[in-house]
This record gives structure tokens, sequence and C-alpha cells, in this order.
């Protein structure tokens, strides 16, 4: 028997920081940039119908990571991000619906539609999700796994910092693809709200 998101148990799941990650890749000349976010949490409210649950997430901008403090630095700065004036990217859920997609997938698929903000720029977004299990953890708790992903037009949210190159190419590329890998612990009785 495989993954069913029936095995999710409703209630409310928080993001484990230590067991998940934010990702991210922009073009940069002719090849692609990584980089991640570090600071972040967040929680997953599923519903008894699983097609009702809901989700929200803050990002600090400030933790951006991408292997290089000097880009980092200038990643953080008023061209690109500010997070001076804009310290959390957020991002809240509006909806679950199944994803029918091309190949068949090993694990439930979800289309997870929702708003994101970046700099005070609220944009939809659409995140396509796979739900990888449940199970008891060493601490006995109980996680749920995920991945998403989703790809944004850095521009769409006021993003417009580049560099000319010859002819009419720019250093960077307007779309970034956004990654998840997200581990959720469900809340019990005992843990804090």
């Amino acid at each position: 028997m495989g993954v069913e998101v029936s095995d999710l148990e409703a209630g409310r799941w928080s993001i484990d920081p230590v067991h998940s990650e934010i990702t991210f890749t922009i073009r940069h000349l002719m090849t692609t940039v990584r980089g991640s976010f570090l600071d972040f949490g967040g929680e997953v409210v599923i519903g008894e119908d699983p097609l009702d649950s809901t989700a929200r997430a803050e990002i600090r901008m400030a933790s951006i990571d991408t292997r290089s403090a000097e880009r980092d630095e200038h990643v953080r700065s008023a061209d690109i991000l500010d997070v001076k004036r804009h310290p959390v990217m957020m991002f809240t859920a509006t909806g679950v619906e199944p994803a029918t997609v091309g190949r068949r997938a090993r694990s439930p698929r979800y289309h997870l539609d929702g708003e994101l903000t970046i700099k005070d720029v609220t944009r939809p977004v659409r995140l396509l999700t796979e739900f990888h299990g449940v199970g008891s953890d060493p601490w006995g708790g109980t996680r749920a796994g995920f991945t998403a992903t989703a790809a944004i037009s850095r521009r769409d949210f006021g993003i417009e910092f580049n560099v000319p190159l010859q002819g009419d190419r720019v250093m960077l590329g307007d779309e970034i693809t956004i990654g998840l890998e997200i581990q959720a612990v469900l809340a019990t009785a005992d843990t804090p709200a």
C-alpha cells in the first residue's frame, strides 16, 4: 500500500526548520546560482477533509545564503531585497486541489495555491506539492514530509536590479525557481501553542 493523504491526522502541524529547507535558483550569466533561506517557520493546519487544509510560512530575508558573503550582502541591500525595510517574506495558502501530472508519481501530488508577499507586494503562487507520508520520530512525535516547487517572476515582486551585458543580454534571469523540503510535526495536547 502506498502513501495516502488520508494518513494525515487533522490538526496543527508545525514546520521543523532544523529538518526542512527552502531553496531557490536563478540564472546568473550562463549558469544557475543556488541559494537558501536559513531562518523560517510556519505551520500546516490539516482539515478533516485534507483539501480544506491551510498553511502559512514566514521567511526572514536576512537569512539568505548563496555561499558568497559579498553577494549575500548585496542581495540584502536596497538594490534587491531591501531587508531593512522588508525583513519578512510570507506565504499564506488559499486552497488545495489534486494535481494531474503527466507521469505517474510515487506519492500523491497537490496544487497548493496561495499568496506570496515579498517587499510588500503580494501575488498568487501555485506550488506543486508532493506528500511523502507520515511516521513516528525517535522523540515520540508524529511527522509528515512534503516537497513543493514553484516558479515566480522576480519583477512581479518589484525586484528589478540587473546588469546589462553585451548585446541585449543581462546578468540575472527573471525567473526564480523555489524548492521546499518540509518536515512538519503534529502538535499534541501538551505542545505549547
